[in-house]
């Protein structure tokens, strides 16, 4: 569990590098309505579709760490994730030299949707504005899924990004509502820490893999193995629940 609430942690201080990236967008938001309620709700939503995109993209990768796990390779998974995190602050010129990330061809199509979703002043306009923001290239949502990828588990990988939404909630919708109140030099400042948290949480999952032992920092294999598993079949027991929920009801 420590390492998902990693995930919150790196999505609020990472939030300052929101704030210069997807900041034009959260200033301009067409929020609905005059009074401050109204644009309150307006921001809420908005980040709310940010989170709900989050978090099924975290499930997403949540279940391809889990493929790797079943594999039997979990604990090289969680090495190799941590050890990409701490590269990409180390070799940060490797890292953007891979024009394949920037998905220019996808981000157009997106950019092009929030465009139009913009002329539209809805809430529901604004929900799938959130949304289909969260899908734009990011180096640190990069970094978030690595770390799902890491939790080889379809929960914790949904719960890790959504958490790391979350932890970009205040951030943005401060944004939203009252513009660009952050100075540039106080997001200077938090863009020089978020690569030392990059390295931390790179570390955590590297610990996470060697399994030594240490409680909530690193399990031995055993209790690793048995936390994801329990983890599993919870999962699989209550999508049975649900599915015969119809034939044996409750009394």
């Amino acid at each position: 569990m420590g390492i998902v609430l990693a995930g919150f942690l790196l999505g609020l201080i990472g939030s300052m590098h929101c704030a210069g990236m997807c900041g034009p967008i959260a200033i301009n938001l067409p929020l609905r309505g005059n009074t401050f309620s109204e644009k309150l709700i307006s921001g809420i939503l908005y980040n709310l579709g940010r989170t709900l995109m989050y978090g099924i993209m975290g499930a997403i990768f949540g279940l391809l760490g889990k493929g790797l796990y079943l594999l039997g390779i979990q604990q090289w998974v969680s090495i190799i994730m941590g050890s990409v995190m701490i590269l990409s602050v180390i070799l940060p010129a490797i890292f953007k030299s891979l024009k394949l990330l920037q998905f220019d061809f996808f981000s157009g199509i997106l950019r092009s949707a929030i465009q139009k979703l913009f002329k539209v002043r809805s809430y529901k306009g604004l929900f799938f504005i959130g949304m289909l923001n969260s899908l734009l290239p990011c180096g640190l949502v990069y970094v978030a899924i690595i770390g799902a990828i890491a939790t080889g588990n379809i929960f914790y990988g949904s719960l890790y990004l959504i958490l790391f939404g979350l932890g970009t909630l205040p951030m943005m919708l401060t944004i939203s509502l009252i513009g660009n109140a952050i100075t540039t030099n106080v997001r200077n400042i938090f863009n020089k820490i978020i690569p030392y948290l990059v390295v931390l949480i790179g570390f955590l999952f590297i610990l996470r893999g060697l399994c030594l032992g240490i409680p909530y920092l690193s399990p031995s294999k055993e209790n690793l193995e048995m936390s994801i598993m329990k983890k599993s079949n919870q999962n699989e027991k209550n999508e049975t629940d649900d599915t015969h929920s119809c034939c044996h009801p409750k009394r």
